[in-house]
C-alpha cells in the first residue's frame, strides 16, 4: 500500500448519519460524491482527515455535559483529526464513517450534526498501515478509542488479503468503555467472536477490561501477550497493528520485541494542519544503526509508525 500518488484536497461532504451508540460514543457518517468520492475511495486504513466544525452549533444548553459546560463556548479555531472505521464506495459515491468520543468543545458540536448537513474536510492524509510480504497472521490491538482505524483495516485484511488470519484484541476500563456498535453477550465470548463488528467479518476477538466487567480482566497488552504464549506464531510470518493510549503501545513494542514479531503503531498527538507545517506533532523516532534521534511530524511521517523506531518518554 502506498501514499504517493494519492490524490488529496479540501471536499465538501454530506452528513447521512449521526448515530448514538453508547454513553459518549458516535458513529458519523459522511458522504463524498464526485473528485471527493474519488480521494476517499482510496483511503488506507490509518489514514485521516481533517474536519472543519468552526461553523457546527452547540446543543441545547440541558444536553451539554457538567463536565463540558465550561469548554463548549470556546472557539472551533482549528480544524479535527479524525481516521475512519469504515469506508465504502457505490455509486460514484464515497461514504465515510467516523468514530469520535465527546470529550471536548469540538466533539460536543458534532453531536449536534444530522443527516443533509454539511462539511468541509480535507483528506486523506498521513501514512496508513502497510501489509509486508509474507504475513500469514495479523494481530488487532485497540485500546479506548484506537478501535477506529483497526475496524477498517480489518476490513481491508479480510477483503484484500484474505490467506491472512486475522485476530482482533480490544481493552478498555470497564464494558461500558468499549466504542462498538452491538452487545456482548456469554455466547460470544465463550466462541470467542466477543466483538460483533469484528465478527461480520469473521475475525475471532478478545475483550480486556481492567475491572473485569467483560472478558479478560487486566490490560489488552496483557491478553495480547497471553495469547502469544499459548499460540507461539511465527514470528516471520506474523505482524501486529495497533491503535491506543501511548503507555499502550510503549508495551506493546516490548512486547513485539521480545517475541521478535513486527509491530505497526497509530500514534496520536494535536494535529493543527494536517499536513506538516505547523510542526505541532512531533513524535521522537530513532535512526536507523545508530543512537540518535530525530523528529518526525505524526500528521505527514505518520501516524502510522513501526514499532522499533518509536522513542517513548514516559
Amino acid at each position: 500500500m502506498t501514499t504517493s500518488t494519492q490524490q488529496k484536497g479540501d471536499f465538501l461532504a454530506t452528513v447521512s448519519a449521526n448515530r448514538q451508540i453508547g454513553k459518549t460514543f458516535y458513529r458519523l457518517t459522511l458522504e463524498f460524491t464526485d473528485i471527493g468520492a474519488q480521494a476517499f475511495a482510496k483511503t488506507i486504513p490509518g489514514q485521516f482527515a481533517q474536519l472543519d466544525l468552526s461553523n457546527v452549533a452547540l446543543p441545547p444548553a440541558e444536553k451539554i455535559p457538567a463536565e463540558l459546560s465550561d469548554k463548549a463556548d470556546r472557539q472551533i479555531l482549528l480544524r479535527r483529526p479524525f481516521s475512519f472505521c469504515n469506508l465504502t464506495t457505490k455509486n460514484n459515491k464515497t461514504s465515510a464513517e467516523i468514530l469520535y468520543c465527546v470529550l471536548g468543545p469540538a466533539t460536543l458540536r458534532m453531536t449536534t450534526l444530522s443527516a443533509g448537513n454539511t462539511i468541509r474536510v480535507i483528506g486523506p492524509l498521513g501514512n496508513g498501515f502497510s501489509v509486508p510480504e509474507n504475513k500469514k497472521t495479523a494481530l488487532l490491538v485497540t485500546g479506548g478509542m484506537g478501535a477506529g482505524p483497526l475496524l477498517h483495516l480489518a476490513k481491508f485484511l479480510t477483503t484484500d488479503f484474505p490467506s491472512i488470519i486475522v485476530t482482533a484484541f480490544a481493552g478498555a476500563k470497564t464494558a461500558e468503555d468499549l466504542p462498538f456498535k452491538g452487545q456482548l453477550d456469554n455466547i460470544s465470548q465463550n466462541l470467542g467472536f466477543s466483538i460483533p463488528e469484528f465478527a461480520t467479518y469473521a475475525i475471532e476477538s478478545f475483550v480486556a477490561t481492567d475491572d473485569g466487567s467483560a472478558g479478560f480482566t487486566g490490560f489488552v497488552t496483557d491478553s495480547l501477550e497471553d495469547w502469544l504464549n499459548k499460540n507461539n506464531p511465527s514470528p516471520a510470518e506474523t505482524i501486529i497493528y495497533s491503535c491506543g493510549p501511548e503507555p499502550m503501545l510503549a508495551k506493546l513494542t516490548q512486547i513485539a520485541q521480545n517475541h521478535k514479531i513486527d509491530a505497526q503503531l497509530s500514534m496520536e498527538r494535536q494535529m493543527a494542519c494536517g499536513i506538516g507545517l505547523c510542526q505541532s506533532c512531533a513524535v521522537e523516532c530513532k535512526l536507523d544503526n545508530s543512537n540518535e534521534t530525530v523528529y518526525k511530524m505524526c500528521c505527514k511521517d505518520g501516524p502510522v509508525f513501526d514499532s522499533q523506531l518509536v522513542v517513548f518518554n514516559l
